[in-house]
């Protein structure tokens, strides 16, 4: 098990949180331009004016129709203290989905390994904080390792009858319903045309699934580029989770982007998500259009439903030499090459995940909800890297990046004494900041790795309950990612909170202490009662700028949100490694009850992710394997 999101049958209990500390209790397209009307359109006839009236007020209801799901679905899949949200009463193990896709009768490329002897070539983890080394060429050895140090698989554990994989990238309950495509210009030893190929971790190989005229990326991209494709087969985590797989699905996305983002660093290279692409153009570059679609029913069903097993297409990423110039891609143009695909010769067949499905209807109309249009317009992609702050580069171990991406684990349960100083906890929330060292500018802009990778400004803060930390004070914290958002933040929040800065803290971090007190028995309660959220050294919960956010943008931000919360998670995962313990993801907590300690009303602030760091307790009944044979750095 990877992340802890939900437990399930758990016991409903009626009572409100006390709060000790307190001293008062058709086709949609996005216009960047708009354009003027000069006097000889004039003559245009009004039965053209009333169409596009009729168009702009057509476009504005279904807008409006996919922001009411999407509020709808977010407030239905609330847990309180007196429910939860909806999902199977018990596991059917009959028909766990295979967690392993793959195309059947494609070919199967296999990727190298890296061995020991490579290790030098993997540069230390906390230096990628500061520049990226010089950029290293397409080939079969730079691919291989990228994968290898980002959506792998990174161990095989056992136990009893029991035997079971876990992957570089962590999963809610270890589902793993991200999947991985990479579109690339010809490589020598994977293919002499540029081609599509699904990535399959078990076998850490490459399916490839189409090939198509090299002139594609020589057109719109920089020299030595090629995308990353992710999508998400939601059926994977609604087998569990039930309606809240939704949000689980899209933690996973942001956790893959950032798994990607810095395993490519090592190679020296950017990552930025190509966020002008609307759902269409996501559908033909993966080929995941060309399964069957699946019709939603009119509420939840059981049955033998394959369609429902299909890749829903979330985002692809330009891989990139890093240190480039700006450039913009045209997007208007892209989408019109990339709609060649769907004429492409796709090879193989998906195969059978499960023998019966649950179809929780409410999941695909939301996803339908929250399908991103196209941008028509050109958009910069490259920003000039930003290295982050440091307060105490003594913290970390001197690990390799490889060392700290594959041997990093989810912690089950957490000691309940282990304590970090308040320098190594500044330091890690450091590298949680998007924008970097500023140098008294604000942080706004996602400028810094991994968070670099994402096209929108930072809309995620993150309020802390500090258990454990040596020289500060035990309470509650608000960590200030986007500081346009601070007056909005002491607005919405309750009124008796100090919001001043810790001793100590680096002046370009913006972590504020509200209210001193023990939380760990409030922390506890809020995720879910689960213990490990008061055991560690700290514990948190992601607020994301919400409603506003989803408003002014669309509908299509829902999902974005999480991936911002799970980059940041992602972060967390590594930085505790590096300084020597562990982390994990709690997707599982009472959402209001969150809202009212803080003193959160309406929907402008949300809590959307839990994290807790501390010391982790390893269970010695589970033994490690390593996760392909031969010599291996994980097991």
């Amino acid at each position: 098990m990877t992340v802890n999101k939900d437990r399930t049958n758990m016991p409903l209990l009626h009572h409100r949180i006390p709060l000790p500390f307190f001293p008062n209790s058709t086709r949609r397209l996005i216009p960047i331009h708009s354009m003027s009307t000069s006097s000889s359109q004039t003559t245009h006839h009004q039965s053209d004016h009333h169409y596009n009236q009729q168009q702009q007020q057509d476009d504005e209801e279904e807008k409006q129709a996919s922001l009411t799901q999407v509020l709808k679905y977010h407030k239905e899949t609330k847990h309180s203290f007196t429910n939860y949200s909806r999902g199977p009463r018990g596991l059917d193990w009959a028909n766990q989905p295979n967690p392993f896709r793959r195309y059947v009768s494609s070919p199967l490329i296999p990727l190298l390994h890296p061995s020991y002897s490579d290790e030098p070539s993997s540069p230390l983890y906390s230096s990628l904080f500061k520049n990226l080394p010089f950029p290293k060429p397409i080939s079969i050895s730079t691919i291989s390792q990228l994968f290898y140090d980002s959506l792998a698989l990174s161990a095989w554990k056992s136990t009893g009858f029991s035997t079971w994989s876990l992957r570089v990238n962590p999963s809610s309950g270890n589902l793993h319903p991200t999947e991985a495509y990479i579109i690339c210009p010809p490589v020598e030893s994977v293919c002499d045309k540029s081609f599509v190929a699904h990535y399959a971790p078990k076998e850490h190989s490459l399916e490839v699934r189409a090939q198509f005229p090299s002139g594609f990326f020589t057109k719109f991209f920089p020299e030595d580029s090629f995308l990353i494709g992710l999508s998400s087969i939601f059926w994977r985590e609604a087998w569990k989770y039930g309606e809240r797989a939704f949000r689980y699905c899209n933690h996973d996305v942001g956790h893959a982007i950032a798994a990607v983002s810095m395993a490519a660093a090592g190679l020296g290279w950017d990552v930025k998500v190509l966020d002008g692409l609307g759902y269409e153009e996501l559908e033909k570059l993966t080929g995941v259009e060309n399964y069957p679609k699946f019709k939603i029913p009119s509420r939840p069903i059981k049955g033998t439903m394959l369609e429902i097993e299909f890749e829903h297409p979330d985002c692809v990423l330009l891989v990139c030499p890093s240190g480039l110039n700006e450039f913009k891609v045209d997007y208007k143009e892209l989408s019109c090459a990339i709609s060649e695909f769907s004429g492409l010769d796709w090879k193989g067949k998906p195969n059978v995940l499960s023998k019966e499905h649950i179809c929780w209807d409410i999941i695909y109309r939301t996803a339908e909800a929250s399908k991103k249009p196209l941008t028509m317009c050109n958009l910069t992609v490259v920003d000039p890297f930003q290295s982050s702050g440091t307060i105490s580069e003594s913290s970390y171990k001197d690990l390799s990046l490889r060392e700290v991406v594959r041997k990093r684990r989810s912690a089950v349960d957490m000691d309940g004494y282990t304590v970090m100083s308040k320098e190594t906890f500044y330091q890690i929330l450091l590298h949680c900041m998007p924008s970097g060292s500023r140098d008294g500018e604000k942080h706004v802009r996602q400028l810094a790795l991994p968070f670099r990778s994402l096209a929108w400004d930072s809309e995620v803060h993150a309020a802390m309950f500090v258990h454990r930390v040596v020289g500060l004070p035990k309470g509650l914290y608000c960590l200030v990612r986007n500081e346009n958002h601070l007056d909005d933040l002491k607005k919405a929040t309750r009124v008796e909170f100090k919001w001043v800065k810790p001793d100590g803290c680096p002046e370009d971090l913006p972590l504020y202490e509200l209210a001193k007190g023990d939380c760990r028995e409030l922390s506890k309660r809020l995720s879910c009662h689960q213990d490990i959220a008061g055991d560690g050294c700290f514990s948190l919960g992601m607020i994301a700028h919400f409603e506003p956010t989803l408003r002014n943008k669309g509908s299509w931000m829902y999902p974005r949100l999480f991936w911002e919360t799970g980059v940041l998670g992602q972060v967390l995962y590594l930085e505790s490694h590096a300084v020597g313990i562990s982390a994990t993801g709690i997707g599982c907590f009472f959402d209001d009850p969150v809202h009212e300690v803080l003193g959160l009303k309406g929907s402008k602030f949300q809590s959307l992710y839990h994290f807790t760091v501390g010391g982790p307790v390893v269970d010695k009944r589970i033994m490690s394997l390593p996760a392909y044979p031969g010599p291996s750095y994980d097991a």
